[in-house]
């Protein structure tokens, strides 16, 4: 028997109306905002998140599905949605339309990472993105959305959020040679690729794993204290605004982000519910990442959230979702009966009922079984007496109870039901 892949997980319809509850709220809560759908392809040239991630991130050092297509070019499934949507930008000459562009995504992307509970290598994102204002006001309005999704998923009280500026280019390469002099005694001792980082990318070393690295982070520089002037007051601006709109957070000089994009603000929503703190929603601001790929610099800020995380936390919690129980089972008793119990579902159906009828011509005992076991309020039963009468029994699956109404009703009446019930 052919198996799935590690580090991929099946949906199975049990679990769909979770999903959908958490994609449909990632949506309302999304154009509530004024942001609009994009969509993106699932595999883009390698090049792309080469620039855009950055080559001294663990995604692309180790982490991306990277393949040769049949025409000899190398593509990478991808490991996130933010450089997919800035090359979209740019090549639709976004930059010269109405500004700001806002656009969020539900998306899957893939990472070849170690499989563990809410990390697989095929998983899938909420994300969004503003691109085209330098203000604080963008930062705020992002977390803001961000803070008001958790919240709808009853995660607000579960979650915190913490807040740092990595700073612009220009005080961060200053930041940089404080690790390095803070670092450097300790460089024999870090892992493989903190020694590599060290050369490449020191506030990487900051975002390790490895507990021997953490070790050394303890006292490391704050990135609070090289701020520039401009870097400082966007970020004091940020906080006055989330203090105003009543949003909670805590400064942590130690969040980097692991992507190289990230400038000025970084943020992550991190919550206790599925185990060791674990971060369930995170981003900041990228100025400098269309520069990067060789496009017209445009400010731009954004977040993503991983889907099997947040549903891990919502199942840990009592979220409002529940699964829609399918309305009304019509059975029939023999052929002909079968015959209008069909015709009698479709029309339950064009009304927004979930209605089913026997497909597996079975017994009248045997249909009340399966209506049972797939959790139906009511049961319809027609046979050759309601026919000609030209009206069903309904009976009430949670009880003896029984009613007869006409055909042309019964929308209606199971309208009713469920209304006043």
């Amino acid at each position: 028997m052919i198996q799935i892949p590690k580090g991929c997980k099946d949906m199975l319809p049990s679990e769909a109306y979770l999903w959908q509850a958490v994609e449909q709220t990632a949506r309302e809560t999304a154009e509530c905002y004024g942001f609009k759908e994009i969509r993106t392809p699932v595999f883009e040239h390698t090049e792309l998140f080469l620039r855009g991630v950055g080559d001294t991130t663990d995604i692309v050092n180790k982490e991306m599905y990277t393949f040769l297509d049949k025409g000899g070019r190398s593509v990478t499934l991808r490991p996130e949605g933010t450089a997919g949507v800035a090359r979209a930008f740019v090549e639709h000459g976004l930059q010269g339309g109405a500004l700001p562009f806002k656009a969020y995504y539900l998306i899957s992307a893939f990472r070849y990472e170690r499989p563990q509970a809410g990390r697989l290598r095929e998983f899938h994102q909420f994300g969004a993105e503003l691109y085209g204002s330098a203000s604080a006001s963008a930062d705020a309005e992002a977390i803001l959305l961000a803070s008001r999704f958790l919240n709808s998923l009853n995660l607000g009280e579960y979650t915190e959020l913490h807040l740092n500026s990595i700073g612009c280019k220009h005080c961060r390469a200053k930041y940089a040679e404080a690790l390095h002099e803070y670092f450097r005694p300790h460089v024999d001792e870090m892992c493989e690729d903190c020694r590599s980082r060290f050369v490449k990318n020191p506030l990487r070393i900051l975002d390790c794993k490895n507990e021997t690295c953490k070790r050394f982070t303890v006292g490391a520089p704050s990135m609070l204290d090289y701020l520039c002037d401009d870097c400082r007051a966007h970020f004091e601006t940020l906080k006055s605004l989330l203090d105003a709109a009543g949003v909670a957070y805590t400064v942590d000089p130690r969040i980097v982000r692991g992507l190289d994009y990230y400038s000025r603000t970084v943020f992550e929503f991190t919550t206790d519910l599925i185990g060791a703190q674990a971060t369930v929603l995170g981003g900041g601001r990228y100025d400098g990442l269309l520069e990067q790929m060789d496009a017209k610099p445009t400010p731009a800020v954004g977040f993503a959230a991983g889907i099997e995380r947040l549903l891990l936390a919502v199942e840990a919690v009592d979220a409002p979702f529940v699964e829609r129980l399918p309305d009304v089972y019509v059975a029939g008793m023999d052929a002909a009966s079968r015959v209008r119990a069909l015709e009698i579902a479709e029309e339950l159906r064009s009304k927004g009922l979930i209605a089913e009828c026997d497909l597996m011509d079975r017994s009248l005992k045997a249909q009340f079984k399966y209506a049972d076991k797939l959790g139906f309020t009511f049961v319809v039963v027609i046979g050759e007496n309601e026919m000609a009468a030209g009206e069903a029994e309904v009976r009430f699956m949670s009880g003896s109870e029984a009613e007869r109404v006409k055909f042309g009703e019964l929308a209606q009446y199971i309208r009713d039901y469920r209304r006043n019930h």
